[in-house]
């Protein structure tokens, strides 16, 4: 495997948790409640992206192949959980 087939590879292990970490984070702005400190969109996509890796990475491990549809459940769950823990939505 060169090093472009190797790039093509692990970018499209990761485009599911880039896109679902950036859509929860765009919507979760339009429907948790407002976070009490003022921090830039970025910084819980790029927690919502690094929890869906590690959730990606721990099915493949787990499973031994990439594409489950049970890592992909847990992926949505997770990064959902981070969202809502990052904007603190139990107090309300």
């Amino acid at each position: 495997m060169n090093l472009l087939d190797f790039l093509i590879h692990l970018l499209s292990f990761a485009a599911p948790a880039f896109a679902v970490a950036l859509l929860v984070t765009l919507s979760g702005r339009l429907i948790l409640p407002a976070p009490t400190t003022s921090r830039p969109w970025w910084v819980p996509f790029l927690a919502n992206f690094v929890v869906g890796l590690a959730i990606l990475g721990a099915g493949l491990w787990y499973f031994g192949r990439d594409g489950k549809m049970m890592t992909y459940a847990a992926l949505v769950v997770g990064i959902a959980t981070s969202q809502w823990v990052m904007a603190r939505a139990w107090r309300t």
